[in-house]
């Protein structure tokens, strides 16, 4: 599986509206047939970042995303509202699905 962190700085005055905003490019990624997720949080710190989390199955369900219509689209759209390039980890870890945090474990 691909494990993608990356986080995005919005401009202020977009910080409020980027789920409206990064919607149509979420809905797109979910429906790809390879995206495990595709999920939005926001800093408790700083109102204007955004963290994405994001997983594809493997390798060819990563580049079908980058390669996706939509995935261009946004490359055009969604710059026009950050502060700067978004950062980003990209990793292929050994697992295909989230595993329990032990050390937490609910009884």
């Amino acid at each position: 599986m691909i494990f993608i962190t990356a986080r995005f700085t919005v401009k202020p005055e977009h910080a409020d509206d980027w789920p409206r905003i990064s919607g149509p490019f979420t809905e797109a990624t979910r429906a790809e047939a390879g995206c495990k997720w595709f999920d939005w949080s926001r800093s408790l710190d700083d109102p204007a970042v955004y963290v994405l989390v994001e997983a594809f199955r493997d390798g060819d369900a990563g580049a079908a995303h980058v390669g996706s219509a939509h995935f261009k689209q946004a490359q055009l759209d969604l710059p026009q509202y950050l502060v700067a390039t978004p950062k980003i980890i990209s990793q292929v870890v050994d697992q295909d699905d989230w595993s329990e945090l032990g050390e937490l474990a609910v009884k």
